[in-house]
């Protein structure tokens, strides 16, 4: 194993740790505040932000338009991350330029931040996979890809059972059912909804909405980056754990 996989190994196992803390103080009154805060908001608010989510996940699960990148076999594990990374970077920025103009614009526009935002996160992550060497044309890999999207995006109490998923995907994966129908699509977004509710909500604000959509979107980008990247690091170390004793 050389220098550069050491310290992938380090990350992931520090990533790891992370996963299966239990909720802290802190995360329960997040928790709490953010209930207040969907209170608060306009019901026909939640509806809509509920059928984005919901619509955008079935189209990860059913759809093709994703499907813009094929895997790449034979690359080392530093020559894939390092396009990884610069395709990262390009989606935040991007991410960051939507936020800003939709942010920008009042309640309405910044609505319309919803849709594009999570049609960006799930094209990266798809563009991820394939640099990781996976197939998304197989569903499974598509369920690991909202996997992934629950562990940046949940509760702590959710992402320690998703976490439980991924680290023995190998297993998991084979008890999936052959009908994608059956994926819980509804806690997902619930979920989802939840975390980005405090984090974003700021940005239907007139006057502050453009500076908040700058910086949201930029870090929610960024988490989602890094999770993706250390979520495919624990499978690669694992796929090749034999070819890494060996070195």
């Amino acid at each position: 194993m050389n220098s550069y996989e050491e310290s992938v190994r380090a990350e992931v196992v520090r990533w790891q740790q992370a996963m299966q803390k239990p909720p802290s103080r802190f995360g329960k009154l997040s928790t709490s505040l953010q209930k207040r805060i969907n209170r608060i908001i306009p019901q026909r608010i939640h509806k809509l932000i509920t059928a984005t989510i919901k619509q955008m996940t079935r189209a990860v699960l059913f759809g093709a338009e994703f499907l813009t990148r094929l895997p790449e076999p034979g690359l080392t594990l530093p020559q894939r991350e390092s396009t990884v990374i610069s395709r990262i970077d390009f989606y935040r920025k991007a991410g960051a330029a939507e936020g800003g103009v939709t942010g920008a614009g009042g309640i309405w526009l910044g609505l319309a931040d919803f849709p594009l935002l999570l049609g960006l996160k799930m094209k990266m992550l798809f563009e991820i996979a394939a640099l990781y060497g996976h197939s998304v044309a197989d569903y499974k890999e598509r369920v690991y890809i909202l996997y992934i999207f629950q562990l940046a995006f949940s509760s702590q109490e959710r992402r320690q059972v998703v976490y439980q998923h991924i680290v023995n995907w190998e297993e998991h994966s084979r008890q999936l059912p052959d009908d994608i129908n059956q994926f819980d699509w509804l806690t997902f977004q619930q979920e989802y909804r939840d975390y980005i509710d405090l984090a974003k909500m700021a940005q239907l604000v007139p006057g502050i909405g453009a500076a908040v959509g700058i910086v949201a979107n930029y870090q929610l980008i960024s988490q989602l980056g890094r999770t993706a990247m250390n979520a495919y690091r624990m499978r690669w170390l694992e796929e090749n754990k034999a070819k890494l004793n060996q070195g």
